[in-house]
């Protein structure tokens, strides 16, 4: 009796720790994921703004990344275009699981469900107005956001987001 208590001690010990390795790899996997392109890694939204002339006036840069570590973002971002570097400074917020279910707000629901126990980053960025024409001409471009824990994220967009970009930078006169 007291042989078969020690296996299953032993056993169940052996199991706790192959469901943690499990867990901990999981988990790391996600947050140091690879991607070929910017919108492959997160989730992106790119939008332009012109005046009543129909005059580009400028464009923002929104971001939202999913991750199971409590990293933040900072508040700095770089672009490039064809190589040449734009510095940005960055709105970046993260929202805990924790506070997205308290809130319990419609917006937000799908957004719980697809991603229940990790913190959702923003970084909201306004594109220096010198870089917009840089933009449109660019054959590529690439984006560049850190993290607090030391990660930097630094992706190409790919080839229809260019496409998307551009065409939203065309003025409207």
């Amino acid at each position: 009796m007291r042989n078969l208590c020690k296996n299953f001690i032993f056993i169940l010990g052996i199991i706790c720790i192959m469901a943690g390795i499990f867990g901990l790899s999981y988990t790391y996997h996600i947050d140091h994921r690879t991607a070929e392109s910017l919108s492959a890694y997160c989730r992106i939204d790119f939008q332009s703004s012109f005046t009543e002339t129909g005059k580009l006036e400028g464009a923002v840069l929104s971001i939202w990344d999913f991750r199971y570590d409590g990293a933040k973002l900072l508040p700095q971002a770089v672009l490039y275009t064809d190589g040449d570097a734009w510095e940005m400074n960055a709105a970046v917020k993260q929202i805990s699981p924790q506070e997205r279910e308290e809130a319990q707000d419609p917006e937000t629901s799908a957004v719980n469900a697809e991603h229940p126990y990790q913190y959702e980053n923003k970084l909201f960025v306004e594109m220096p107005r010198s870089s917009l024409p840089a933009i449109k001409k660019a054959e590529t471009v690439r984006f560049r956001f850190y993290y607090d824990n030391g990660q930097t994220i630094d992706l190409p967009l790919n080839e229809p987001d260019l496409e998307y970009w551009k065409a939203q930078l065309i003025e409207k006169s």
